[in-house]
């Protein structure tokens, strides 16, 4: 299945020039990169979130696979929603499917399915899929889209079965988690609250950041995605995570009272330099 566009127009510009001009003034293509086995990176609005992701990007390897984990904004017929074949279409290009890598995915996580349905119309994952081409127009990659629904018990296995697929692929793959951070609360609310579930994901902490997110009613979208990466990250020897920026909207409207928070954070290997 070629899937088409939703977004575009909207959430980023529709055109290629344009599309490349916005890329262009969020990226920084001189910047020092690392080697990254995954990043947690925003998913509203370029106007809102673009600097953010872009400085994510801007600062790892972009390899030709991704793993793009994203939140379901709405119900969805899986608890994780794989497409494992197809195509999706930008205003850059199109990209494919990495079907060995999804099959390996499927093979190895019982609660995943074969689902390419469940990513029509949702934004969550098709707003990195511009950063990626940019950086690598040749990536392909596996879409993944996590149902609310699942638990934690439910994300661990997923993680692991998803650092085992990436292993036995046995190419350079990005893990990219899609979140927004809080929603709709006050700079000051949101600055405290965001600090908590970063600081978890900063400490390697797939229970943590569940549990806090939970427990503190942090309204981040995608805490699951997240606690999926965090999960396969560590079990392919993920050593540490930094938080590359943190903005609010507010920062870019300038409306304060009521903001939703931006992290990009990258997770690298015990080797890295």
């Amino acid at each position: 299945m070629k899937r088409r566009p939703y977004v575009a127009g909207s959430f980023y510009p529709g055109g290629r020039a344009a599309l490349l001009e916005t890329l262009g003034s969020m990226t920084d293509r001189a910047a020092v990169k690392k080697k990254a086995l995954a990043v947690v990176v925003p998913h509203a609005g370029y106007v809102y979130s673009g600097p953010v992701a872009g400085a994510v990007f801007s600062s790892v390897e972009v390899p030709r696979t991704a793993v793009i984990l994203g939140p379901a904004h709405k119900e969805i017929g899986s608890l994780l929603a794989v497409q494992r074949e197809g195509s999706w279409q930008t205003p850059l290009g199109e990209s494919p499917v990495e079907s060995g890598l999804a099959d390996l995915i499927l093979e190895k996580s019982p609660l995943a399915s074969n689902d390419a349905r469940s990513h029509l119309g949702e934004h969550s994952l098709e707003v990195e899929l511009p950063f990626l081409q940019y950086f690598e127009p040749d990536v392909a990659i596996v879409p993944v889209c996590v149902s609310h629904e699942a638990a934690y018990d439910e994300l661990e296995a997923f993680g692991r079965a998803l650092a085992d697929a990436v292993r036995a692929f046995g190419r350079d793959v990005l893990i990219v988690a899609s979140t927004d951070m809080s929603h709709y609360v006050s700079q000051k609310t949101a600055e405290a609250q965001d600090a908590l579930a970063i600081r978890k994901v900063l400490e390697l902490d797939a229970p943590g950041l569940f549990k806090t997110v939970r427990d503190k009613r942090i309204t981040m979208c995608g805490f699951q995605p997240t606690t999926a990466a965090i999960v396969a990250a560590v079990r392919l020897g993920a050593s540490r995570a930094e938080l590359v920026s943190y903005q609010t909207s507010g920062e870019r409207t300038g409306d304060y009272s009521q903001v939703v928070g931006y992290a990009g954070i990258r997770i690298l290997p015990g080797n890295d330099s």
